[in-house]
């Protein structure tokens, strides 16, 4: 009776250990994707949704050369920190001169005091806005109220300054 027990204990032990280590094994073969692909901007409340799931502020980068709480002007606040998706962060790094569809800009805006008050976003969707590069323009309160969206023309007007420069003024992109 002790053998039979035995067996039976030892054959529930391998059994379990062979199921954790398929299961550890098929844990490890499937990738871990953090970045999402943004799903089209073009109605209201979708991108802020996005940014949410997609957790930017922890899974994204930040601007190549840029340091949390850089200097920035109005409208966009005192201080800025600035993070874009992977699409937005390969082109930038190699100077391609223009951000691809998809690329997402998320310019968290804050005062002096270092108190968040506006996330200002840029996510280019193709077709969406011809006349500026199809940048899709977003201002939204810290928990998520939309103050404007679409084609701002306050936004495009002021970033159409730099229509050589896929309307990014953070940086040069060649």
């Amino acid at each position: 009776m002790k053998k039979v027990l035995s067996c039976i204990i030892l054959s529930l032990g391998i059994g379990l250990i062979s199921y954790a280590c398929c299961m550890f094994e098929a844990y490890e073969a499937k990738p871990v994707k953090v970045e999402m692909v943004a799903k089209p901007a073009t109605s209201v409340g979708v991108l802020w949704d996005h940014l949410k799931e997609a957790g930017y502020a922890k899974n994204w980068r930040m601007w190549p050369g840029k340091t949390p709480f850089y200097p920035g002007t109005q409208p966009h606040g005192s201080l800025l920190v600035t993070y874009v998706n992977g699409p937005a962060y390969k082109a930038i790094e190699e100077k391609q001169g223009m951000l691809p569809d998809g690329a997402i800009v998320v310019k968290e805006n804050y005062g002096p005091d270092k108190q968040l008050a506006a996330l200002t976003v840029m996510h280019k969707v193709k077709g969406s806005n011809p006349d500026a590069n199809d940048w899709f323009w977003a201002m939204y309160q810290p928990d998520g109220k939309i103050q404007s969206e679409g084609k701002v023309e306050m936004c495009i007007n002021c970033h159409g300054a730099k229509k050589d420069n896929d309307y990014i003024m953070t940086a040069p992109l060649k």
